[in-house]
């Protein structure tokens, strides 16, 4: 369990993974050099004779869980992000997947995402069909969150552990090269966990950031891994496509916030990169009604916040289109 300014949530997520039906863990939290360390501390205090507490200099999410698999003691490994939890049943539940089939190396499952204003399952957004075999991951056929996954060690040893360069979607790399290298991973529809999903800062910026690292992480897959000719024009393909949305999403930023030529270069971009039809009516509105489109662009993005239960900030422009 890394913990990162989550003093205020993190005695949740310790009660969870202590009321466990499944009672034979070991709790490691990994201090990821949090400035809120004091308060975090007085918070653990009567948690420390049940945890593993280990305090490092900040290494983010995938130095601090990477900490943790190395203290680990147990052949499985559980993820729990300090701001998440798991219902009662969650390990025990998992565990019997691996008994049902020993050749499974990792397991996940469905959990309730929280917001401020309701609840979802998390595969209405991000749902699974099939197996998660390396393709899979990479067409996003399914999607694994970090917080349900129980995985055998040795398959993350085998694939050289979290990536610690990596400042985002490092669960992401994570699973596509554990896949690669052999992971059998199985799934069940099951809730599970509950994620917060409250967190600050407009949408903008943190889908760029988001949807850039997934970007990043498909072409390292294609310098550093041993792709089949078929797998490499697969990731090609995504990472295109990936890249495509990038520039759409940099596109409606410049529109929202007033540059108008600079949102039609992006724009224009994402659309040569992968021509699609809204795309062209984005260009087309641009050039005969850049007033009318901007406002579209900003209330279909106040609208997607809204879904996704995220704060929508409207940028602050002086100019005017």
């Amino acid at each position: 369990m890394p913990t990162y300014m989550t003093a205020h949530l993190i005695a949740r997520a310790l009660d969870s993974a202590l009321g466990q039906t499944f009672r034979d863990l070991e709790i490691v939290v990994v201090n990821d050099g949090s400035p809120d360390t004091p308060e975090l501390e007085k918070v653990l205090a009567p948690y420390r004779n049940r945890i593993v507490y280990i305090q490092q200099q900040n290494k983010r999410a995938a130095g601090a869980r990477n900490t943790a698999i190395r203290s680990a003691r147990g052949e499985y490994l559980a993820f729990l992000d300090s701001d998440d939890s798991w219902l009662p049943e969650h390990l025990a539940a998992q565990m019997r997947l691996f008994e049902q089939d020993p050749a499974l190396d990792l397991v996940y499952c469905n959990g309730i995402v929280d917001t401020p204003d309701s609840s979802r399952e998390f595969t209405e957004k991000c749902p699974s069909h099939g197996e998660a075999t390396f393709e899979a991951l990479v067409r996003e056929d399914c999607h694994i969150a970090v917080s349900t996954v129980v995985v055998r060690k040795r398959a993350l040893e085998k694939a050289s552990l979290f990536d610690e360069s990596l400042a985002r979607c490092d669960d992401y790399d994570m699973w596509l090269r554990a896949a690669f290298w052999g992971a059998k991973i199985g799934y069940t529809n099951k809730v599970q966990a509950r994620f917060d999903a409250v967190r600050p800062g407009a949408l903008s910026s943190s889908s760029l950031k988001m949807i850039e690292a997934q970007w990043q992480i498909l072409e390292k897959a294609i310098k550093t891994l041993p792709l089949s000719p078929s797998q490499k024009r697969l990731v090609q393909n995504k990472s295109r496509e990936i890249q495509a949305f990038h520039l759409w999403e940099q596109g409606k930023m410049s529109l929202e916030e007033g540059r108008v030529e600079e949102a039609e270069e992006l724009f224009s971009k994402s659309n040569a990169q992968l021509p699609k039809p809204k795309l062209a009516a984005m260009l087309l509105g641009l050039k005969v009604a850049p007033g009318t489109t901007r406002k579209l662009v900003a209330l279909a993005t106040k609208k997607r916040a809204r879904e996704n239960g995220l704060a929508y900030t409207a940028p602050k422009t002086s100019s005017k289109v």
